[in-house]
């Protein structure tokens, strides 16, 4: 078992390893060896940003909903009682939290608040769809990356899946981006720890 704490990419300052980690990532995609995960992430990460930046205001529909859903289970643990609960969510309510959440943005906690009010959205979903209306400051929240960050940020303490846990986790990501320079945001940085840890070999 791959012990997450002790990789070493959090702790560095190279930005070519930072750099070589985020181009491995679609090798750790592929790692996963699950047949429907290439063609849903290629959808998350290309052509769903671009169908979000072509609304105004910003939302997300109920089959996207869904589709985020399978993506962030296809990439860690398949919760099929969830993702029930999401398929139950009428498409008016899920337009409408989403749309909310949009115009919330610069207030994250808020926007978080938003998404969760859906029926099988925790903070690790809702991050997901947030972190396509904004990326710089919504990273996805991520076990494999947690437990590569946790161990060496003070006050992260063990993995929670809560709203405050999230925030420490967004954070630390944000100002990791920051240290990193221009060309890096959150996301990028939670991607290439996420590939760090799965050519590692970490499984969830």
């Amino acid at each position: 078992m791959t012990d997450l704490a002790k990789l070493p990419l959090w702790r560095s300052s190279n930005l070519s390893a930072w750099r070589e980690a985020l181009d491995g990532y679609d090798q750790a995609i592929a790692a996963l060896a699950n047949r429907k995960l290439p063609e849903h992430d290629q959808w998350y990460r290309h052509e769903l940003p671009a169908v979000m930046a072509a609304r105004s205001p910003g939302y997300v529909t109920h089959d996207e909903m869904v589709r985020i859903t399978e993506w962030k289970m296809l990439r860690g643990v398949w919760r099929a009682p969830n993702l029930v609960l999401v398929k139950n969510n009428p498409p008016g309510a899920v337009e409408d939290a989403t749309r909310t959440a949009s115009a919330l943005l610069d207030t994250p906690p808020k926007a978080l608040a938003a998404v969760v009010t859906l029926g099988g959205v925790g903070p690790a979903t809702a991050s997901a769809v947030l972190a396509v209306m904004m990326p710089e400051r919504f990273p996805f929240f991520d076990e494999i990356v947690t437990g590569q960050v946790a161990p060496h940020v003070d006050g992260m303490g063990q993995i929670a899946w809560t709203a405050v846990y999230y925030r420490k986790y967004a954070l630390a990501l944000i100002q990791r981006a920051v240290a990193l320079g221009e060309g890096w945001h959150a996301t990028m940085v939670e991607r290439a720890l996420w590939a760090h840890g799965v050519n590692a070999g970490a499984r969830v």
